[in-house]
């Protein structure tokens, strides 16, 4: 099985949602499909039904991390050599070429992604354009809305 890259607050965050959903949802789900199998007929109890299909939901998602975790390289970019080189972890420093705008980007795992707060993705454009790459060098980042060149500013190891 290949081990799929993840930051240590990624894993972090991971294990904190499992420990919510197997201590506070679970019982919380049994406890409302008990309640509900009191009130009787099981065909016709929407109760039921909704807290079964909750369960269903919880039960999956609870399986899908369990899975992720397991399959986890947890990478700890502040246990690394600072080379000035853009690895998996590391937050980087950008100036557009053509605005001269600066934007910071961090590359982390697939499930921790979320652009809004500048977390890319380790196969996002952006990403696979930065590694391996150092400060000072300009890339060429292909993205849907066309090229885009940026010179890194500064790599840093947080």
């Amino acid at each position: 099985m290949n081990k799929v890259p993840m930051t240590v607050a990624g894993e972090a965050a991971l294990r904190e949602e499992l420990e919510h959903l197997k201590k506070v949802e679970r019982p919380r789900i049994s406890e409302a499909i008990a309640d509900a199998r009191e009130h009787g007929d099981l065909k016709e109890n929407a109760e039921y039904h909704a807290a079964r299909e909750q369960q269903s939901f919880t039960e999956g998602r609870i399986m899908e991390i369990e899975s992720k975790l397991a399959g986890a390289q947890v990478i700890d970019v502040t246990q690394i050599a600072k080379t000035g080189k853009v690895i998996f972890g590391t937050t980087v420093d950008l100036i557009n070429i053509d605005t001269d705008e600066t934007v910071t980007y961090r590359i982390v795992g697939e499930d921790e992604a979320d652009v809004k707060n500048n977390l890319i993705s380790i196969g996002s454009p952006i990403a696979r354009a930065l590694i391996g790459k150092e400060e000072g060098d300009v890339v060429v980042v292909r993205a849907p809305g066309g090229e885009i060149e940026y010179e890194i500013d500064q790599v840093h190891h947080i």
